[in-house]
């Protein structure tokens, strides 16, 4: 498979006169390298690839794209609105306030042409990296909203549950910074009351990476550690760095057939919150951050979840090194890889290290907001 060319990456904030007046947009703008000999052409190119990327982003918006088209920009330039209608109130809305509500009624943009469009304007290096989660968006008082469900919610309150009833929506976005706090949605979508959000997630994986030239590299939270997750996705041809629960109760492989009765499905039990049951690790390092100071990994290999014992992955550990007379001890991190060989920890050991060690600084960055 030929490797995607090599890229410069520019962002480009720009105001300009687009198919109906004013355009506004900020977004990642690849540039060829060869073809860039001449500095003062960058801006140009920058801004040419910007306008070809909105144009067809316009083509695929379907009816009402002019107004549908007006309100994400306005939505763009709003940084907070207390009500609907104040998005008609924007310069770069230059209908009256219905239409807004026309664009919602009326709109039927092509999801998958969109996504696809996303992709083709994607920048990455050796493989990207992708990220999913899905979120609640609670709609307590909307008594005639279709298909509401419970969903989760967290409460500041002790002893109420942590629930309330709307929408929940999945989204998978790609992760184009090693640094930074933005993401591109590739497909963010409402899960429906006949869905969860682990089925969800792997129907949109699994679209995603169709249209993928190369396998990527997906990270997800806590709540897809399990097995029903890696069960549903594993036959897509994408690698995934998940976090575990620290309750979790894993299994080692099985030793070799005695010959006597059924062979042995799961190996000692590997309990995280238990170091008795650990086994010794097949690699440990220690490496340091600037926020979290000196941080340990360890590696084990061939372990499962006891409800997938055929599907064998990688564990690490993520643990802060701190003074043993600290009295708030903070809490690991555990991950797990599923998918193909997991590149080398040690930089010099393999040239995917620079992808690897993203991983693991996505991971320090999501321990430190966990802590």
């Amino acid at each position: 498979m030929r490797a995607p060319p090599q890229m410069t990456v520019q962002t480009l904030r720009c105001v300009s006169k687009g198919r109906e007046g004013c355009m506004v947009a900020t977004h990642p703008v690849r540039v060829d390298n060869e073809n860039t000999s001449n500095p003062s052409s960058l801006p140009i190119m920058i801004f040419e690839r910007l306008k070809q990327f909105r144009q067809a982003a316009y083509n695929l918006l379907g009816p009402a794209s002019d107004a549908t088209f007006e309100l994400l920009d306005a939505v763009l330039l709003t940084r907070t609105a207390s009500s609907f209608v104040e998005l008609s109130l924007s310069p770069v809305f230059r209908r009256k306030w219905p239409s807004i509500y026309e664009a919602l009624e009326d709109g039927r943009p092509s999801r998958q042409k969109l996504m696809e469009l996303y992709i083709d304007y994607m920048v990455y290096g050796e493989r990207p990296l992708l990220g999913g989660d899905h979120t609640g968006w609670p709609r307590v008082e909307a008594v005639t909203l279709k298909d509401r469900t419970i969903i989760h919610q967290p409460t500041s309150i002790p002893g109420n549950k942590p629930i309330s009833i709307g929408h929940s929506y999945s989204t998978i976005a790609w992760i184009p910074e090693e640094s930074g706090s933005w993401a591109l949605p590739l497909r963010h979508e409402r899960i429906t009351s006949f869905e969860t959000p682990i089925s969800k997630a792997a129907w949109q994986l699994r679209q995603v990476t169709r249209q993928l030239p190369v396998r990527p590299i997906f990270v997800w939270d806590s709540e897809y550690g399990c097995a029903p997750f890696g069960l549903q996705t594993a036959d897509i041809q994408a690698d995934l760095l998940l976090k575990l629960r620290g309750n979790l109760c894993l299994g080692n492989a099985p030793p070799p057939y005695s010959g006597k009765g059924r062979p042995r499905i799961h190996g000692d039990k590997f309990k995280l919150k238990d170091p008795s049951t650990w086994s010794e690790s097949i690699l440990t390092i220690e490496i340091s951050d600037d926020f979290l100071g000196h941080v340990r990994l360890r590696r084990w290999s061939n372990l499962h979840f006891r409800r997938s014992p055929e599907h064998a992955m990688e564990l690490l550990l993520i643990e802060r090194i701190e003074p043993d007379d600290k009295q708030r001890k903070s809490k690991p991190m555990w991950l797990v890889w599923i998918g193909e060989q997991m590149p080398p920890l040690l930089p010099e050991q393999s040239s995917q290290n620079q992808l690897l060690f993203r991983l693991i600084n996505c991971s320090i960055f999501l321990l430190s907001q966990y802590l």
